[in-house]
């Protein structure tokens, strides 16, 4: 992980260090392997010569600026994406606003305006469909004649492509993990799906059941398929310890509810409320049931708590970032 990490507005001063950098550029929602195929030629190219490597992304995501009216599932919010670009050894996250008067400018005002004026950048690295500006005039040939004229260097990465020679896609992602596919979600993340999020209080049930739960709230876009889940468990400071947790609306005791993440944390004692906690997702264990009575429910607890903990027990790091996040 990069130690001084900074996270900072492209609409402000760029602090001096981070000038003249190698900068990515794109949204790179989920941080996967097709983007990190991108974001490590960015890493390489700042090595060789001696630069900050810098991401430069896009806040909010675009497509909730053009079509507000269909929920987007967003995998990495800001301080996820954050994490995960600083454990891969960038030096900052640019954020860019995005605002329709943003999406308004040309493709030429965003060259001189955002990537030589606002961030003094000597090289460009971005994916081979990357198209900028007022009705996507920018493109990737734009791009280059544009670094020619305004001295900075470009590099275009083609789609990255899994062993089923299928390319990698935020909406690959987020369509597997509607239906509760957190392994092969896994797969083509690089590292466990994650999610951050305060710890809130609930309504004591499961403390009288036996088994107290860490709750949190998602999104109301996330539509992370309803059940129950094998799972790590990441403190503020930290500590990691193995868990199960659901995800639902609690059929037995609450069917009105909203959707809300409750994990049973292993061989813990203590309070979290309050505390920003992270949960990983190994494994998807079963669907909601509604069961008949809070025995029969507490009966398949314990058999939740057995199978997850055999299914943790055998887990090893995807890569160096799956290391970093989920252990």
């Amino acid at each position: 992980m990069t130690e001084a990490f900074e996270r900072v507005s492209a609409i402000s001063p760029l602090p001096a260090n981070l000038r003249g950098g190698v900068v990515a550029i794109g949204n790179f929602d989920g941080v996967h392997r097709g983007h990190q195929a991108v974001l490590e030629r960015a890493l390489a190219e700042a090595r060789r010569r001696g630069a900050p490597a810098l991401v430069l992304t896009f806040e909010p995501h675009p497509r909730k600026v053009f079509r507000p009216e269909i929920p987007l599932f967003v995998l990495t919010p800001p301080p996820m994406k954050a994490m995960l670009l600083s454990h891969l050894g960038f030096a900052a996250l640019v954020e860019q606003p995005f605002t329709r008067a943003f999406a308004a400018l040309s493709a030429e005002a965003f060259v001189t305006d955002v990537l030589d004026s606002n961030l003094g950048i000597i090289h460009a690295v971005t994916g081979f469909d990357f198209h900028f500006g007022k009705d996507r005039q920018g493109g990737p040939a734009y791009l280059m004649a544009a670094g020619e004229r305004h001295g900075f260097g470009v590099t275009l990465v083609d789609a990255f492509r899994d062993e089923g020679a299928e390319v990698v896609s935020s909406s690959r992602i987020r369509a597997l993990l509607c239906e509760g596919a957190v392994a092969e979600a896994a797969g083509l993340l690089g590292y466990r799906f994650t999610v951050e999020s305060e710890v809130i209080g609930g309504q004591r049930l499961g403390r009288t059941l036996g088994f107290p739960t860490a709750n949190m709230r998602l999104s109301p876009e996330a539509t992370l398929k309803e059940g129950i889940y094998a799972v790590r468990f990441r403190r503020a400071d930290g500590t990691l310890h193995d868990g199960v947790a659901s995800f639902g609306r609690r059929p037995t005791v609450d069917d009105n509810g909203t959707p809300l993440l409750e994990t049973f944390v292993f061989d813990f004692a203590g309070d979290l409320y309050g505390e920003l906690c992270a949960v990983s997702f190994f494994g998807f264990l079963r669907a909601e049931v509604k069961f008949d009575g809070l025995d029969a429910l507490v009966a398949q607890m314990k058999r939740d708590e057995a199978e997850a903990r055999a299914l943790l027990a055998g887990v090893s790091p995807l890569s160096e970032l799956d290391a970093a996040v989920a252990f």
